[in-house]
């Protein structure tokens, strides 16, 4: 029975529901001016600002990945000058433990030379001794038999 009440209020005009003629075409203007201003005025700005919030967004992805980019290849740089670095420091290493056994081993041939020439000195001083030794001996042997005679 609701439902007949409103159907014959809506025939009779006075709807609360269905708005009047008027009231349409009033709506519909405003809804087209307020259409048309949006749609030249707003939107266009909202889609300025859009833009512009993108490409700076991109741009700071592509400043970071850039930024990235820089950092490994700095990165590898200094690997590369570390390794150079690691492997002269290993060849200076070497060298000089080259260096060091070669004056180890001059000075062990220097002190061996000095050996060999103070034995030498010292057999030829044992020798002049046993020879001067020999002949004051055989010098006393003289003397000796000179005197008992």
């Amino acid at each position: 029975m609701n439902s007949d009440v409103i159907v014959l209020a809506a025939l009779d005009g006075n709807s609360p529901v269905l708005p009047k003629p008027a009231e349409i075409v009033v709506g519909l203007i405003a809804f087209s001016i307020l259409f048309i201003l949006l749609r030249t005025k707003a939107v266009p700005r909202f889609e300025k600002a859009y833009r512009e919030r993108t490409d700076a967004i991109q741009g700071g992805i592509e400043r970071a990945e850039q930024a990235q980019r820089d950092a490994q290849a700095a990165l590898a740089s200094y690997q590369a000058q570390l390794a150079d670095a690691r492997g002269e420091a290993q060849k200076m290493r070497e060298e000089a433990r080259a260096e060091g056994a070669a004056i180890i081993e001059e000075m062990r041939a220097k002190a061996q030379e000095e050996a060999n020439r103070i034995t030498s000195a010292a057999r030829a001083s044992i020798e002049a001794d046993r020879k001067s030794t020999r002949l004051n001996s055989s010098h006393a042997n003289i003397s000796y038999a000179v005197f008992c005679l």
